[in-house]
């Protein structure tokens, strides 16, 4: 699409408010509008991203370890003692301990 057709169309463009869906008389001027821009050379979005995730990421990840390296450990600690003890119930030795049979 060329810009003088997107001039020329029925679109309010950014500086204008339509009070009320499809009513094309009741487009007013705005005043007091005012809009910034950054320049894209300005921007720089990755300047220096690997060489700060390598101090700052590590920084974070161990700020947040105590938070899921404890729940980790109880949850696995809980998983291979449920295994022994399963496994040791399902042996002869934990069938004759326990009274029961196959």
């Amino acid at each position: 699409m060329r810009p003088t057709q997107i001039r020329m169309s029925d679109m309010p463009g950014p500086k204008t408010y339509n009070p009320w869906w499809g009513d094309k008389g009741g487009i007013i001027k705005q005043k007091g509008i005012v809009q910034y821009t950054v320049s894209p050379f300005r921007q720089r979005a990755a300047k220096h991203m690997f060489q700060n995730w390598i101090f700052n990421g590590y920084r974070r990840l161990a700020e947040q370890a105590p938070y899921w390296i404890v729940p980790f450990a109880i949850g696995y600690g809980t998983y291979t003692w449920a295994k022994r003890y399963h496994d040791w119930l399902d042996s002869k030795e934990g069938h004759l301990a326990t009274g029961g049979g196959h």
